[in-house]
């Protein structure tokens, strides 16, 4: 009879370890920017293993920071505390700011490049020293790689926005110092523990208006019949229980009393009608769920799914809309898209899920923008497994979102075309019953 850890199988933290040996043997490669779009942000990934309370933490400061990156991950996985331990990672609640993109949005710490920025990944050094405290040089960040790099566009639009680069690092020490929250940027900081991540359990949707997507400059009055006809869109989510957080107790949506609450203050038919659009900004408070989607979603999906139990694609479901005509149409008319982009992705031997938002969504190197096969900053580097990898939202999303369009477009045709029948038919009632 085979011993109880081999009938189980590896750890959550044996398979992180072998994880992050991966990405740092495996680099993935560099994407340039498109023609036209010259913006460039990088994200950090930070890990941690936090101690359980039975297992004391010792850490032996000679082999922690000596060594190649493989050496030391093998001696810090190596210690007992940190094979009781339980891995996490961080997130952030970004300040709800009118005009921002994300705001309130989960992520990760991190923002756009500056010209100052020497690379990428100094970026994401930087912004998380900057955003909440996070010294990212320290001895303990022990820097692992990166994950695939990935093009940002306009969701139902095929401009890019820019290029979006994640990166891993691993905290080797027991203790985490003390974050401090730039108030202006971030609302709350999040210890997330990984197994909360991939619990089916855990998985949930988010809703999000998105009438002006489709008439930008509309008035009210049509953005309202627009949502009517589509009701809310409907993203893959993650319901994150946090092990520890930090609210950033200077920022609105902390705590208003309620005579400096704008909501107590604004009339009736506004906060109706903010209840009816769903206002994302406007739930933004701390009694909001913690749901991580969207962009962040797609990026951990690449990290995630490869770790026990290795589900991720099969939780992840397409976007779509609440408004039951609509979803029926756009399943029909996808459906035959799904399978072959689901052929496909299981063909390319890719464990892999992503995920978009509301404004925005990730493409991946086989792009309209990477004109001529692969741009050079797809081409195959040296070394390294990863080098010719892209991530699976350029499979899974292929050609959706043209085909959920066209979706749209028929059930505004079929509902205006029934909504012309029940009136004229109303109409004849009514002089039918006149003319008696």
């Amino acid at each position: 009879m085979s011993s109880g850890n081999s009938a189980r199988g590896p750890t959550i933290n044996d398979s992180l370890r072998d994880t992050l040996k991966d990405l740092y043997a495996n680099p993935y490669p560099e994407v340039e920017n498109p023609v036209g779009c010259k913006k460039r942000a990088s994200v950090a990934l930070v890990l941690r293993i936090r101690p359980s309370y039975e297992h004391e933490a010792a850490v032996s400061e000679e082999s922690a920071h000596s060594g190649s990156t493989t050496e030391r991950l093998d001696g810090f996985f190596s210690q007992s505390w940190v094979q009781h331990g339980d891995p996490e990672c961080v997130f952030i609640k970004r300040a709800a700011r009118v005009g921002d993109r994300w705001t309130a949005h989960v992520a990760l710490p991190g923002g756009k490049r500056d010209k100052e920025d020497e690379s990428d990944k100094a970026v994401a050094i930087r912004e998380p020293s900057e955003e909440i405290g996070f010294d990212l040089t320290s001895p303990h960040a022990l820097f692992i790689g990166n994950l695939p790099e990935r093009v940002v566009s306009t969701s139902f639009g095929r401009q890019p926005i820019m290029v979006l680069c994640p990166f891993v690092w691993l905290w080797t020490g027991p203790d985490i110092p003390a974050f401090k929250l730039q108030p202006a940027e971030v609302a709350s900081t999040h210890w997330v523990p990984l197994r909360v991540l991939l619990a089916p359990s855990a998985r949930t949707y988010e809703y999000v208006d998105v009438s002006d997507r489709f008439a930008h400059r509309g008035s009210v009055f049509l953005k309202t019949i627009i949502r009517s006809i589509l009701g809310k869109m409907r993203f893959s989510a993650i319901r994150l229980t946090p092990s520890e957080s930090l609210y950033c107790s200077s920022t609105v949506e902390f705590f208003s009393p309620p005579e400096e609450n704008p909501a107590v203050k604004a009339s009736l038919t506004t906060r109706l009608y903010s209840w009816y659009l769903g206002d994302h900004a406007g739930a933004a408070g701390s009694n909001r769920p913690l749901l991580l989607w969207g962009l962040t979603l797609g990026m951990l999906a690449d990290f995630l799914d490869q770790l026990p139990p290795y589900n991720a694609v099969a939780l992840w479901s397409y976007p779509t809309f609440t408004s039951w005509d609509v979803r029926f149409i756009i399943d029909i008319l996808t459906f035959p898209l799904k399978r072959r982009n689901q052929d496909r992705l299981r063909s390319s031997e890719r464990k892999n899920e992503t995920a978009i938002d509301s404004e925005t969504e990730a493409v991946s190197g086989d792009n309209p923008w990477f004109i001529g096969g692969l741009s050079k900053g797809m081409e195959a580097s040296k070394k390294g497994k990863n080098a010719t990898r892209s991530y699976a939202v350029g499979i899974l999303l292929e050609d959706y979102y043209a085909m959920a369009r066209r979706g749209i477009w028929i059930s505004a045709g079929i509902r205006a075309i029934t909504t012309i029948l029940f009136a004229l038919y109303i109409v004849r009632r009514y002089r039918q019953r006149v003319g008696r």
